[in-house]
């Protein structure tokens, strides 16, 4: 196998995943396809700081859950070693219209990298079989994506027309990894990391932060109700530790749903009421109060966390505007918060170009944060209200923000002189600009 000439980026799941192999296996090219496809999502800008779920770290966790149970002995070696392969390029859709991988672009993707191909023919297996594996990843396994996929697997089915290919067991272990795909990010680590996961997936589906906890239980209930069997069989493949540590993070979804409910049956009857106010520089500098607003901030999903670094220093700082939502009074607990200055303060990694930049006449709206639980109650848009009417009271001429794109177009159905300023794809999040 040649020599892969790429600057290789190491990955904290790089050497677990090559403990996993089995003895009897030439760990060499394992390795080296291994360090290829973390080079190829990294050059594609499919790394760890890609704004989406579906990046190197989902990827190598499904390979790695994929070789921690697939040495059981329920696993031939044979399948174990589709799976590696298929387990480390079942998402890899470098040119993305949505962060949901199209299984389609994947496969064309990868029948153009010559050098992949190459690597894939040294294990002397077929690579129409590892398409077959990752278009059964297609999720979600209904309806017309369930019927466009299996049109594609019977396609390859009939042009292979080879005995030594069992249809039935190759779907069957396809499913086997579809599964994987979806348990994998839940059962490795803590809660923390399954609500990270949850938040990636609402910004890329462009879910309303409302709806990130519910969609998610309804995620679960549909693997373990519609795919008891496969769910089943691959949660007791894992060990004791990691089944724990997946179904108590399924638990505190539950559990914040329950919040939630209760939180918005608390709003429907008139027993809570939102205030919001404009805080003063006096009050900015408490530890308390920029602790609370930090502990906020940090449940915004990561792309939406502007200028992190910067954050304690631009709450003390006179020029940025900052509106709090609090309970009940202008002294009640705070639940949420929204803040912005000048925008010659920010510097966005996305390139905005905005004609307005220098001539200190914008301000710029940071992402909204709001307490889980109180997304959907029109506190958000009390906040914006709010700071809207300060930017003008400061003689701001425009306000500049980003936004999922439909809820733009919903703002300009509804008569918001609203222009498009820069739109951002796979991500639908987009730069605008309305006149004040």
């Amino acid at each position: 196998m040649k020599k892969i000439s790429n600057t290789l980026f190491k990955h904290y799941l790089q050497n677990k995943i090559i403990e996993l192999l089995p003895k009897n296996w030439n760990k060499k090219p394992y390795k080296e396809i291994l360090d290829y496809i973390i080079n190829l999502f990294n050059t594609h800008n499919l790394g760890k700081n890609y704004y989406g779920y579906h990046n190197i770290d989902h990827e190598l966790e499904v390979s790695y859950i994929t070789m921690l149970i697939g040495t059981s002995k329920k696993i031939n070696q044979q399948d174990l070693k589709y799976l590696y392969i298929a387990s480390l390029l079942h998402d890899f859709d470098p040119i993305k219209i949505i962060d949901k991988p199209h299984e389609e672009s994947v496969i064309k993707f990868l029948e153009f990298d010559k050098k992949l191909k190459e690597i894939i023919n040294e294990f002397k297996l077929s690579f129409d079989i590892i398409k077959v594996l990752i278009l059964r990843t297609t999720y979600p396994w209904e309806g017309k994506l369930k019927k466009k996929s299996e049109k594609k697997i019977n396609a390859i089915f009939n042009v292979l027309n080879d005995k030594k290919y069992d249809k039935d067991h190759i779907m069957e272990i396809g499913w086997y990894l579809s599964v994987i795909d979806r348990i994998s990010g839940y059962a490795i680590g803590n809660f923390n990391k399954s609500m990270d996961i949850a938040k990636k997936n609402a910004h890329s589906l462009t879910w309303h932060p409302s709806l990130i906890v519910r969609n998610t239980i309804i995620y679960f209930e549909n693997l373990f109700n519609i795919e008891s069997y496969m769910c089943n069989y691959v949660l007791n493949l894992l060990p004791t530790t990691l089944q724990k540590n997946f179904l108590n993070n399924i638990f505190k979804f539950m559990k914040l749903r329950q919040q939630e409910i209760k939180i918005k049956s608390n709003y429907l009857y008139n027993n809570m009421s939102f205030v919001s106010k404009i805080e003063q520089n006096n009050n900015r500098t408490n530890t308390k109060f920029i602790k609370t607003l930090l502990s906020i901030y940090v449940e915004l999903p990561k792309p939406l966390q502007i200028n992190k670094n910067d954050f304690i220093k631009s709450i003390k700082d006179e020029n940025v505007i900052l509106t709090t939502l609090r309970l009940k009074n202008r002294t009640g607990k705070i639940i949420g918060f929204a803040k912005g200055g000048p925008i010659e303060n920010y510097s966005f990694k996305q390139k905005v170009n905005d004609e307005n930049y220098g001539l200190k006449n914008t301000i710029f709206l940071e992402p909204i944060a709001l307490k889980m639980g109180y997304w959907g109650l029109h506190g958000g848009r009390m906040m914006r209200h709010v700071f809207t009417s300060q930017a003008r009271d400061k003689k701001f001429k425009f306000l500049a923000s980003f936004a999922l794109r439909n809820v733009i177009k919903k703002r300009i159905k509804n008569k918001e002189e609203i222009k498009f300023v820069k739109l951002f794809n796979p991500e639908r999040w987009d730069y605008y600009r309305i006149k004040l």
